[in-house]
């Protein structure tokens, strides 16, 4: 099984440690947050993954480089240019295409409680392009979906906006926080790739297109009611992360 691990980001939140570090490598209990995804998707049976760099991207490099994972890694390197969640899972689209299987994508500065491997069995029972990972938890922003689970749009509770911009939610929808985990098929790899050549852009948000109502692509969610996480790419959520771990 393939693995993306989105690691390329600037980690603003995280200053002072972004300063001089990639976010990839804050240490969580004295260990980096790349070194326990890994291992986790390891024990889950992932044998394939793939790290996007940028930011301080020859650290990154460096410290896959020293240790020794057990499993096959590569690198899809943005130093020139970081190319958001979206532009950065067309660039490694190669990658994934060459071994023609799902892939799971998970941001880096997550940590929680789900059944990887078990979201891809899913993924691949339900016979969905894209199955989105959901929970209950609190957020200003959460993603519509019917009551045949497939997403439908994006609502901002803050400011009430709706996307797509002619979306309105009819009374048998809900809303529900993604987690930033998600799986993509091979299809739905090919369609974001073609995604980016139509809009001329290659860089974007994997959101953009997930709204863009992609013709033949099928997205529908997972929704874990026990999901617990924690994003540690805040400074207060990361001094929280020694009991979080303690308590999986």
């Amino acid at each position: 099984m393939i693995a993306m691990i989105m690691a390329a980001g600037l980690g603003t939140r995280l200053k002072p440690w972004t300063e001089r570090h990639p976010k990839a490598l804050v240490p969580v209990c004295g260990v980096p947050v790349l070194d326990r995804l890994i291992s986790k998707l390891k024990a889950e049976g992932f044998d394939h993954i793939v790290v996007n760099v940028h930011h301080f991207a020859g650290q990154v490099r460096e410290h896959l480089s020293a240790h020794d994972y057990g499993v096959r890694i590569d690198i899809s390197d943005e130093t020139d240019e970081l190319l958001d969640t979206g532009g950065a899972l067309v660039k490694a689209a190669p990658i994934f295409l060459a071994d023609g299987g799902p892939v799971l994508v998970h941001n880096v500065d997550i940590l929680s409680n789900q059944d990887l491997r078990g979201l891809v069995q899913k993924h691949e029972q339900a016979g969905n392009d894209i199955t989105l990972l959901t929970s209950g938890r609190e957020s200003s922003r959460k993603l519509i979906f019917d009551s045949d689970g497939r997403l439908k749009g994006w609502h901002n509770n803050v400011t009430d906006e709706y996307r797509p911009a002619d979306f309105k939610p009819d009374r048998d929808m809900t809303e529900e926080a993604f987690s930033g985990i998600y799986v993509l098929g091979a299809d739905a790899v090919k369609s974001l790739a073609d995604y980016s050549h139509r809009s001329c852009r290659a860089k974007f948000p994997i959101m953009d297109y997930l709204l863009s109502r992609p013709e033949g692509v099928t997205i529908r969610k997972v929704h874990n009611y026990r999901l617990r996480m924690l994003d540690i790419g805040k400074p207060d959520a990361l001094a929280k992360a020694g009991d979080f771990i303690s308590s999986l």
